[in-house]
């Protein structure tokens, strides 16, 4: 069972929370809570999508069976594993920014356990894919992850994300977003692994450079073109949130 008391919401009320989160959100992008409130609320139909991949893959399938969690208690092994491996790359990262593995709020507004497993999953891992991709966590660096993100689960929250953090961009950092890290972000997204089906804390004594390119990830370096880029993000938001 997953910690936390889950919230049953109708279809108004959810329609409510996610106009609120959005809006607090955007207000106050710190506020974690409001950003995971609206991944929950406007999520489902995507968490449903990447059940079914998981179940389709054998690392996702293994996940799933066993559920592990993304816990200090279950993950502190990473602190002693040698300086060249995706574990201690992923604990130096971690201890760097004094973040704790603990911190994240839990899933609240999912049906059912096996979908409240995936959001809850998606929301762990966040910080593997820092490691993994060599982002940091300022604004341009979390702005990136979730094109990415979006490009793999097509969370509607992830988009929103982006547009947001766009929009607190100075001129010379929005520019810099959407001339490298946004082309970048978008065919890094398209061409990895599939990133919620792998069973990271399986690698966690591999090289980082060896997990990494297994799954396909490459470094911010050369880009797609930008108009071109933008062009199919804008197509594959409307097609999203507007379906015919």
């Amino acid at each position: 069972m997953l910690e936390g008391a889950r919230l049953p919401l109708k279809g108004w009320q959810q329609a409510a929370v996610a106009v609120g989160s959005a809006v607090g959100a955007l207000l106050d992008p710190r506020r974690a809570d409001l950003i995971a409130a609206l991944g929950e609320t406007t999520g489902k139909p995507a968490f449903e999508r990447v059940l079914e991949r998981m179940k389709r893959s054998p690392e996702g399938r293994a996940v799933l069976l066993e559920r592990p969690r993304v816990i200090s208690a279950n993950v502190g092994h990473a602190w002693d594993l040698p300086p060249n491996t995706f574990g201690a790359a992923y604990a130096k990262f971690m201890g760097s920014r004094n973040f704790s593995p603990d911190d994240r709020p839990p899933v609240r507004f999912m049906e059912t356990e096996e979908i409240a497993y995936v959001a809850t999953r998606a929301r762990e891992v966040h910080d593997f894919w820092h490691t993994l991709f060599g982002l940091p966590t300022n604004l341009m660096g979390e702005s990136a992850l979730k094109v990415i993100e979006f490009e793999q689960m097509l969370l509607p929250m992830c988009a929103l994300s982006v547009v947001g953090g766009s929009v607190r961009f100075s001129d010379k950092q929005r520019k810099l977003f959407y001339q490298h890290y946004f082309p970048w972000a978008l065919r890094a997204g398209m061409r990895c692994t599939d990133l919620m089906c792998v069973y990271y804390e399986r690698h966690f004594d591999e090289d980082l450079e060896d997990v990494s390119s297994k799954m396909g990830n490459h470094s911010c370096t050369s880009s797609p073109s930008t108009t071109r880029s933008l062009k199919l993000w804008r197509l594959k938001i409307k097609q999203k949130l507007f379906p015919h």
